[in-house]
């Protein structure tokens, strides 16, 4: 790869001025041997630091996987460094004693570091893998943490594998070339196959920046992805990795780890107290035997889908999440009640594909039941959780349901309910000081944390409130009608606010509390849905005594801000009646996600947000 003298003097990338470094060219190639029948995987890279925070670029890491009878390999590590120096450019050579190596029982990882790298330095660096692993083909990123100029991947791959590719993100392809080689394969013995070959192109790929509402960065970093479906031997032998779901749900079904822990009657016999299975309520008695599992058996924090046993975790009382569902489905199954299991990702795990069964895109279960024509997602992992709510790790779209008798299918897993966070001041000004109380509600999702926190730590819980709110004295605390599996969370407190006071004015912002205290949304533009996860309401409502007094001078402005397609709303509403003065607020979150489209749209609504909260002013004058 050469470096010229116009790449060297580049300082800044126009597209994207916060970038550290930029990606100029990357090339892959992947190919199996036709000697040693390996996969052999090639790189290419030459990079523009443009930042402190780029220097990293020159630290290069490679991981290589172990088997149990093989190991990946790596071989012609060559990289540089470019600088230029009195206006000649000045290469520096990786030398092989600064490439090490570390190894534990999964897998090998190479470094290098590439020589006298600063800000505005190109690198450059390649490298080839070897692989036996042929289920392992070589996914390709397009997208990473830096803009990219030019990316291009070059497969070829014999007719002896299938592969289902799979393009993730919604950047196009400039260039998705498909043709044959004949013969690119030969035996000893005559028998040779033709190679599927492709070139994929993507240009000028902005950088992925994580921000807040999303889930993990796998659903949206433009890649292609590969899974082996299908090997066709010489011999004329075929092996069908890829399989339907039909036959996915009888595997399950007669599996040690799966099927064979759900509706065993024999297994939770006499588990449940008397007083739980002599309820005549249905509701009741399901909210019953989820809070026996909460309440007696305690998640280890484990995901795996493997070495389930409900038996265990009887004896034990600590187990994973599918010991825990799967020991709720079996006592709710015990009292008549149908349950489902559905398999899903959690958030952090990426979306399970719907092309293709892959299990191991799976790493937890919950259950659906129905109960007096009303559907119910359950989980008993977590014990602030109410009956009929999932954790928010949970809310990932869709999951499988696993119906044994009808066949699974895909289960769109959505929060019907708004979440709410609700706040209702009343205040009244005494010796230059407002004094009144706060009675908030939060319900939902919104409730979670705070029943935690206050249950395991009043005095935390307490110090939290007083730390995040130091324009306000908390002169009494009350937490009302307090159950951490009830649906919300009641408190009110008695407060005492200092104004700014100049002359016979007074100046107050009326946002005790505020729900959003900076825009979350900072990037010029955004390629991912804004991913809440649910749906979400919050309301401020002051009302301000004025008593005989004071009078009214400014007020913050009223606003009726709406979302297109009706899909959330923003008011603010200031209105004087008699001797009070009251304001009401509202913000309204109608979809759990959105599209990127929307998010110019959002950023605008929560920058009005913003700023209405943290400049708004009442000002009053003592008459």
């Amino acid at each position: 790869m050469s470096v010229t003298k116009s790449d060297l003097e580049l300082n800044h990338y126009s597209k994207d001025s916060t970038a550290n470094a930029l990606v100029i060219y990357d090339h892959g190639n992947s190919l199996v041997d036709e000697d040693t029948f390996w996969l052999r995987f090639q790189v290419k890279r030459k990079i523009k630091i443009l930042k402190a925070e780029g220097l990293k670029e020159g630290e290069i890491e490679v991981r290589l996987y172990k088997g149990k009878s093989s190991k990946e390999k790596i071989r012609n590590i060559k990289a540089a460094t470019y600088n230029l120096e009195n206006k000649i450019i000045v290469k520096d050579v990786l030398k092989p004693s600064a490439i090490f190596e570390e190894e534990n029982e999964n897998y090998i990882l190479v470094k290098f570091v590439l020589p006298k790298v600063k800000v505005g330095s190109v690198i450059t660096y390649s490298y080839e893998t070897q692989s036996r692993f042929m289920a392992k083909f070589q996914p390709w990123y397009f997208q990473g943490a830096n803009p990219v100029l030019y990316s291009e991947y070059n497969t070829s791959i014999p007719g002896n594998y299938e592969y289902h590719i799979k393009l993730v993100g919604n950047i196009p392809l400039e260039t998705n070339d498909q043709t044959v080689k004949k013969d690119c394969i030969y035996l000893n013995g005559g028998a040779s196959a033709n190679c599927a070959v492709a070139k994929y192109v993507m240009k000028n790929i902005p950088a992925y920046k994580p921000e807040g509402f999303t889930t993990t960065a796998l659903n949206y970093i433009a890649r292609i992805e590969y899974e082996l479906s299908v090997i066709r031997r010489f011999n004329g032998s075929v092996e069908r990795l890829t399989k339907t779901w039909d036959y996915v749900d009888k595997e399950l079904k007669t599996d040690s780890d799966f099927g064979k822990q759900i509706s065993k009657k024999s297994l939770i016999k006499n588990i449940l107290p008397s007083g739980i299975s002599s309820k005549d309520n249905q509701l009741e008695k399901a909210k019953a035997i989820r809070q026996f599992v909460v309440d007696n058996f305690k998640w280890n924090g484990k995901y795996e889908r493997y070495d389930v046993s409900v038996k265990e975790l009887l004896k034990e009382k600590v187990g994973s999440v599918f010991e825990i569902n799967l020991l709720l489905e079996n006592l709710l199954s015990s009292e008549g009640y149908k349950v489902y299991p559905i398999l899903i990702s959690t958030r952090n795990n990426g979306l399970p594909t719907k092309i293709f069964p892959v299990l191991t895109d799976f790493n937890y279960v919950i259950l659906k039941t129905t109960i007096d024509g009303k559907d119910y997602y359950l989980d008993a992992t977590e014990q602030y959780i109410p009956f009929g709510e999932l954790p928010f790790r949970c809310l990932n779209q869709y999951g499988r349901l696993m119906d044994f008798e009808n066949g699974s299918y895909w289960e769109n897993i959505t929060v019907k309910k708004h979440s709410l966070r609700h706040h209702k001041v009343n205040m009244t000004f005494q010796d230059d000081m407002f004094l009144g109380t706060i009675d908030s509600k939060f319900t939902g999702y919104h409730a979670h944390s705070l029943k935690r926190i206050c249950t395991e730590s009043p005095q935390a819980y307490l110090e939290q409130k007083v730390n995040a709110n130091p324009n306000i004295k908390i002169k009494a605390h009350d937490i009302s009608n307090f159950d951490k599996s009830e649906y919300d969370f009641q408190e009110t407190i008695e407060i005492a606010m200092e104004p700014e006071i100049i002359g016979n004015k007074i100046y107050l912002n009326p946002f005790v509390f505020k729900f959003f205290k900076e825009n979350p949304f900072k990037l010029q533009e955004r390629t991912y849905p804004i991913d809440f996860g649910y749906k979400d309401i919050y309301t401020y409502a002051m009302k301000l005594e004025l008593g005989e007094n004071l009078s009214v001078t400014e007020t913050p402005k009223d606003i009726n801000h709406k979302l297109p397609n009706n899909s959330g709303s923003f008011t603010c509403s200031v209105k004087q009646l008699d001797n009070h003065l009251t304001i009401y607020f509202r913000i309204k979150f109608d979809n759990a996600i959105y599209v990127p489209q929307f998010y110019d749209y959002l950023k605008d609504f929560m920058s009005e947000i913003v700023e209405t909260q943290n400049n708004a002013l009442i000002v009053l004058e003592k008459q």
